[in-house]
């Protein structure tokens, strides 16, 4: 089990979660779908995380030529002066269920970044914690993916009472 930190102030951010062995499949049916609110299913279950290894989040970069680009029902939606560039971020993003981190706050305008249904993910980080660091990263659009991201380098992961 793990829990995480934010680097700045230490805080806890998260419960106990345990680690899943890869990201799991997004359903992209429109069944599977949130009747009210439209969001897909979290990516991961309340109580777990997996640990992304590709590219996720801002910057986003115009993909060289040859470029894989496909993340199926993962890809985020884009604005649309940002149409089909790929993601240069951080690589090895935690995602946890929204849920799963209450105490996190959104921060700041999310102006173009801003889907009909919430956040698209693609502003760089739009979440902080109670200190004020900016953490992580939520998608919840009801075009793409219902995930949030810890940014690795502002956070850590520690055991429980470590």
């Amino acid at each position: 089990m793990t829990v995480f930190h934010c680097a700045r102030c230490g805080a806890p951010l998260t419960p106990d979660l345990r680690r899943l062995p890869r990201i799991p499949d997004v359903s992209v049916h429109d069944k599977d779908r949130d009747r009210e609110t439209g969001l897909a299913p979290s990516t991961v279950p309340r109580g777990s995380y997996a640990v992304d290894p590709e590219p996720w989040g801002a910057p986003f970069v115009v993909p060289e030529s040859g470029a894989v680009t496909a993340r199926g029902g993962r890809a985020l939606l884009m604005p649309a002066d940002m149409t089909g560039m790929v993601s240069a971020g951080p690589r090895n993003s935690v995602i946890v269920h929204p849920a799963d981190v209450p105490g996190l706050r959104p921060a700041g305008d999310l102006g173009p970044h801003h889907g009909c249904c919430g956040p698209l993910g693609t502003g760089s980080r739009n979440l902080a914690c109670g200190c004020g660091a900016l953490v992580a990263t939520i998608a919840a659009d009801c075009m793409g993916p219902y995930e949030l991201h810890l940014d690795p380098l502002r956070v850590y992961e520690a055991a429980p009472g470590g």
